[in-house]
């Protein structure tokens, strides 16, 4: 298997990539600020779940074979695109109607909780073949074909990362519960946070349809 220092260059890389501000971050600060902590936390343990699916349809060669496609590529990602911008326009909706309640207009929208965010966590990230190309374009850099079990390597150096990714997103939401958390008196800025999440979802989902196939696979 892999040697000590070519473990220790790849948990170094994947560190510094998992803390790098990206999709998956921005997806989850918005859910806990949208929900709270309980479903942000929940939100990155679906996304880790979600990116674990990329890793074994990598270990099997299925990602190299949806990406090597551009209907399949395509198809994939405006399913994750249309998933993300759903979630978005429900959620400023419900942020205007339980402000709507709160001055007597009308019934509050329960929250989703966190075994939805979960769910929904899981679907948002398996959708996404951006994660596919990441994985197919980052681990194999690390894998030792002479070391035999190739596609063994490539499941286990893909669970570390998605390990760190899962671990850099739990902390991001608890920072933004802490910021959500001190907005709780003010319910006009609760509102327009959960807004304001609501769009980041919507941005990320249109991102995700403009995605591009990756011209260095198929």
């Amino acid at each position: 298997m892999l040697n000590t220092t070519q473990f220790a260059l790849f948990l170094a890389a994947a560190l510094l990539l998992a803390v790098t501000p990206g999709p998956g971050i921005f997806y989850v600060a918005a859910r806990t600020l949208s929900g709270g902590r309980a479903e942000g936390i929940a939100s990155s343990l679906g996304t880790g779940l979600g990116g674990m699916v990329h890793v074994l349809a990598g270990s099997l060669g299925v990602s190299a074979i949806v990406l090597a496609s551009a209907e399949l590529f395509t198809a994939l990602k405006l399913l994750g695109a249309a998933y993300l911008v759903w979630i978005g326009l429900r959620t400023i909706i419900a942020a205007r109607r339980n402000a709507s309640a709160a001055l007597g207009h009308g019934a509050t929208v329960p929250a989703l909780g966190a075994g939805r965010a979960f769910r929904e966590g899981i679907t948002v990230e398996a959708l996404n073949p951006k994660t596919a190309a990441f994985f197919l374009a980052f681990v194999p850099q690390f894998v030792d074909p002479a070391a035999g079990h190739v596609a063994l390597q490539f499941a286990l150096l893909g669970l570390v990362s998605v390990l760190l990714n899962t671990l850099a997103d739990v902390v991001v939401a608890f920072v933004a519960a802490g910021i959500r958390a001190g907005a709780a008196a003010r319910p006009g800025l609760i509102r327009r946070l959960r807004e304001a999440s609501g769009g980041a979802m919507i941005a990320l989902g249109l991102g995700l349809a403009l995605a591009r196939r990756p011209t260095a696979i198929g």
